[in-house]
């Protein structure tokens, strides 16, 4: 197990709208942006810079094969019935059949590589995802934090390179890489 600096119960994690480590207490839910009473900033430092840090693979810099430490995405989740949760922000129940959901992700994806709409614009509008709010942005993210189908698909991706359809338990997504 890392060694965060962190009393017991709090971990780190990285707020998708500032884009900066917070702290999070496991047990009682509690929020902070400071690191919490009784934390070695030492350990806590050298664990951010490890586990937050850009590397230069993610500028575009990095060696042929090599992945970079954290990509950015914006995705396009569109739901169906068999989802795990079949909710979202735009309706309470989701029926639409899974083959009409892969349909309309079908759609979607030949609006955006036509370039008709960016995926701001569509994700704001048809995504079944929260990120819907940010235009689809997922903000910064490493390995093991998505779902593995979705993981795969958005670190297989350049910048600026489009998905094909993808299928997780939440559904099915559409992955721009945008850093």
């Amino acid at each position: 197990m890392e060694q965060t600096g962190l009393p017991e119960f709090w971990v780190v994690k990285l707020s998708r709208s500032r884009n900066r480590p917070y702290y999070y207490n496991t047990k009682t839910a509690e929020s902070l942006w400071e690191p919490p009473q009784g934390t070695d900033l030492n350990l806590l430092k050298k664990y951010i810079a490890t586990k937050f840090r850009m590397t230069e693979s993610s500028s575009g810099n990095a060696p042929a094969g090599s992945s970079p430490a954290k990509i950015r995405v914006q995705h396009l989740l569109v739901k169906h019935n068999q989802s795990r949760r079949p909710s979202s922000w735009k309706e309470a129940n989701i029926t639409r059949s899974k083959e009409e959901a892969y349909a309309l992700a079908k759609n979607f994806l030949q609006q955006l590589r036509s370039g008709a709409v960016t995926m701001s614009e569509l994700a704001s509008r048809e995504s079944d995802c929260s990120s819907a709010k940010r235009g689809g942005d997922l903000g910064f993210f490493g390995r093991n934090e998505m779902q593995k189908p979705f993981e795969d698909a958005a670190f297989a991706l350049n910048p600026n390179q489009f998905s094909d359809i993808v299928e997780s338990s939440s559904g099915f997504h559409i992955i721009l890489r945008t850093a």
